[in-house]
């Protein structure tokens, strides 16, 4: 495998400008303890404010934090004058005064997923025995659209599973969507019956509790799902032309313009094939109008935009994310965009200009620019500039500017209005360095590359402050792993305890990627198919050879981190990899992916009775052997014992393999955490994690400033 040259050119420099960097360094004011655990010293960065949009061509609406509320501010593109706006809420998006009313009710407190109808006269809900429910704002009262709700069978509220990986957190359970018109809900009804139920024990009280959860882990059954649309006035019922007992999933579906059809995403369970359906709500008959196959896996659509006759949607079956438009008809299917593009997401589209304005990473897989694409030539222009990462688009009414965030790992964050047009002509809002940030001595993040097996792959590096070449320094990996989940990326991350205190202690902190993270199309994230957990691991080493080439790295004194998938791949470079990762901290973990849900685990491991080689491979039981459980290679694992996503049951087979087979670990087991720490519990975490580093990384006890900064509160 071959260096990449940039890599090797940044190693070779880094030595020759030590002492000129040094000596501009050394007039400069180095951070105290007591400021990087408090507050940073004024001067340093300026707060940006958050765009909520355009009130006209000429005038975008700022909102700035005021403690636990927004002051609102109109600013002119043209004269660059901000101005208080008048008799504005305290919140960006305030809630509706029917809304405000319905909360006041007494059907409120059991209500879940209230959801304000577009016409603002009802409110849709479940309610505690999952049925689906509608309240009337004129006269407060309350329609049960159905009635056969039981904990299993559950109408409009989101089954587990689907909860997790379809519908998205975001949903908080909610599955139904009120039509345009607001006179019929679409519903998915769950049938749980079927599902192994996992038990989650809590150990509060004098006997503790189990919290019952149907959980289908990877080869269990999955939930039954119909789909079906209510008229609210009368509580007459329709249902989809879909046959519930198939092995299959739904994925979110989107109401037309006008309410006549429903479409409705449906793939297999083996999640090769997706079929788009629009529905007819009056008699549930359904037409195919998408079809797409994929011989590894295919993802849900999250990104479409409607128009007269069809919609525009990102898909990647090229093996890069292009923009196609797809007709209501299903006669038409256009490509839009050609080119590398990943992480396409449509900003606006403009029919009439004849126009599409995106965002991708098309110039470099670390960095989102701004783009238009004409609807008749399909030609590109790239609308943002410079080596920046641009965020938070938004297309002024007129198409003549842009507003955005931009900045990389060097620059911090700018809020900007740009000119569109031949020559991009800027207009700073607000610049978040500020007028003392180069007084200080501040660890900035770098960007590096490498080139593994053709793939160029990304780092982030943070060196210490005061860097000696002559020295030895120990090195903190942090990374995620998962499949088109990249935590590497050339954006500004800000000036905070977690990069400054690192960089003050001499330890290099560097975030790195492998080439299924998402920076080298489909076609990377394709090894992952089968095959967690295996090639992850082969260019994260790749990573620690490269830095092994600096004299002033310590290769005793690697350290890696991370949490749920990334807690998975801790362990396995602390066993499989240890020659190379010699401590870690793995939170949350999946330690055989047999034990996780359905649809995440099949999409890219298939059905465990296809690919049983496959899943022993992702048993962490198994590689314990190679773990020495001592003072030159040793972990900390960590879990919530109430944990309903990645169940505290895979720390438990893992220690118990590590006990089995004599080795030595640190745990810490939280109870009543989920997926993630709070709370006490969080700062609880925190200075664990930071003494398990001091001991193993660099031999001494952590600060009592520190110990004490992390208390509760």
């Amino acid at each position: 495998m071959k260096a990449f040259k940039s890599l090797l050119f940044v190693s070779a420099l880094l030595c020759v400008c030590a002492t000129v960097s040094g000596a501009q360094d050394n007039q400069k004011k180095a951070l105290t303890q007591e400021q990087i655990l408090g507050k940073l010293p004024e001067g340093i960065i300026n707060p940006v404010p958050t765009v909520t949009g355009w009130s006209d061509a000429n005038t975008v609406t700022l909102a700035e934090r005021n403690g636990r509320e927004f002051k609102f501010f109109s600013y002119n593109i043209k004269t660059g004058v901000k101005t208080p706006v008048e008799n504005s809420p305290s919140e960006i998006a305030p809630v509706p005064e029917q809304m405000k009313k319905f909360q006041g009710e007494a059907v409120a407190k059991g209500a879940k997923n209230p959801l304000l109808s577009p016409d603002k006269s009802k409110v849709a809900f479940t309610d505690k025995d999952n049925n689906l429910c509608v309240w009337d704002a004129a006269t407060s009262q309350v329609r049960k659209l159905t009635t056969d709700g039981t904990n299993v069978i559950m109408n409009g509220y989101a089954s587990w599973v689907y909860y997790e990986e379809i519908l998205g957190r975001g949903s908080r359970y909610k599955a139904f969507w009120w039509s345009p018109d607001s006179k019929t809900i679409a519903f998915y009804k769950f049938d749980d019956t079927n599902i192994p139920m996992f038990p989650i024990y809590d150990s509060r009280g004098r006997h503790g509790f189990i919290t019952e959860t149907r959980y289908p882990k990877a080869g269990d059954t999955n939930p039954e799902v119909k789909v079906a649309f209510v008229n609210v006035a009368d509580g007459a019922t329709v249902w989809a032309d879909f046959d519930h007992k198939l092995d299959q999933y739904f994925g979110i579906p989107f109401w037309n313009a006008d309410g006549s059809r429903f479409i409705i995403p449906w793939m297999p369970r083996e999640q090769n094939n997706l079929i788009l359906y629009t529905v007819n709500p009056a008699d549930g008959s359904k037409e195919e109008i998408y079809n797409e196959t994929q011989k590894t896996w295919i993802d849900w659509m999250d990104d479409m935009h409607f128009v007269e006759d069809g919609f525009f949607m990102v898909r990647d079956f090229d093996m890069w994310e292009q923009i196609y438009f797809q007709s209501f008809d299903g006669k038409r299917l256009d490509k839009i965009t050609e080119g590398k593009n990943w992480g396409t997401r449509i900003v606006k589209v403009d029919m009439k200009e004849g126009s599409i304005y995106f965002t991708a990473r098309r110039e470099a897989s670390t960095r989102n620019d701004v783009y238009k694409v004409s609807l008749k030539t399909k030609k590109i222009e790239r609308l943002s500039f410079g080596d920046y990462n641009f965020t938070g688009v938004s297309i002024s009414p007129d198409n003549r500017h842009f507003v955005a965030q931009y900045s990389n790992s060097s620059t911090p964050t700018r809020l900007s209005v740009v000119s569109i047009g031949k020559k991009p002509v800027e207009k700073v809002i607000v610049d978040s360095k500020g007028e003392k940030f180069d007084e200080y001595k501040l660890a900035i993040p770098e960007m590096l590359s490498i080139e593994v097996d053709g793939y160029v792959l990304p780092a982030q590096v943070i060196w210490p402050v005061d860097l000696d070449s002559t020295k030895k320094y120990p090195v903190l990996v942090s990374m995620y792993g998962g499949p088109n989940a990249g935590t590497v990326m050339d954006t500004w991350k800000g000036i905070s305890e977690r990069n400054q205190w690192w960089a003050y202690e001499g330890v290099i902190q560097i975030a790195i990627d492998h080439r299924a993270s998402g920076h080298c199309g489909k076609e990377g994230l394709n090894y992952l198919h089968r095959n967690l957990l295996n090639i992850e691991l082969v260019d994260y080493i790749e990573w620690i050879k490269e830095l092994h080439k600096r004299p002033f790295v310590n290769r005793d004194k690697v350290g890696i981190t991370g949490f749920s998938y990334g807690g998975s791949m801790t362990m396995l470079a602390c066993t499989a990899g240890n020659d190379y990762f010699k401590y870690g901290i793995a939170g949350g973990g999946v330690y055989d992916w047999g034990l996780y849900d359905t649809h995440y685990t099949e999409r890219y491991m298939d059905h465990p009775a296809d690919n049983p080689e496959g899943y022993a491979n992702t048993r962490m039981m198994l590689k314990v052997g190679r773990y020495k459980g001592d003072s030159t290679n040793y972990v900390k694992i960590t879990h919530g014992t109430s944990d309903d996503n990645v169940h505290m049951q895979n720390t438990m087979q893992l220690i118990g393999a590590l006990q089995d087979a004599g080795k030595q670990f640190d745990l810490m087991m939280y109870p009543g955490e989920f997926h993630g720490y709070r709370g006490n519990k969080s700062f609880h975490s925190t200075t664990g994690d930071y003494i398990f580093w001091y001991r193993h990384l660099l031999e001494k006890d952590a600060p009592k400033i520190l110990l004490d900064a992390k208390q509760p509160r």
